[in-house]
């Protein structure tokens, strides 16, 4: 496949979800519009998501306010 191809593909599966949106009520429509759970379907509450372990927040903040040079 060209890139031509992959873009022409990319753009109809957007078309296609935004057409099936468009066939629902304005309750289902923001319930599918709602970031769940792959696996429970459970909602994710804004905020949640990935956690990087070995983010340093300290370390962060003593960088963000220019005290830690390096």
């Amino acid at each position: 496949m060209t890139d031509r191809d992959i873009l022409w593909c990319a753009v109809n599966l957007l078309l296609d979800d935004e057409q099936e949106l468009e066939q629902l009520c304005p309750t289902c429509r923001s319930r599918a519009q709602e970031e769940r759970c792959l696996c429970c379907g459970a909602p994710i509450c804004a905020g949640e998501g990935v956690v990087n372990s070995a983010f340093d927040e300290a370390r962060f903040q003593t960088l963000k306010r220019g005290d830690g040079h390096d």
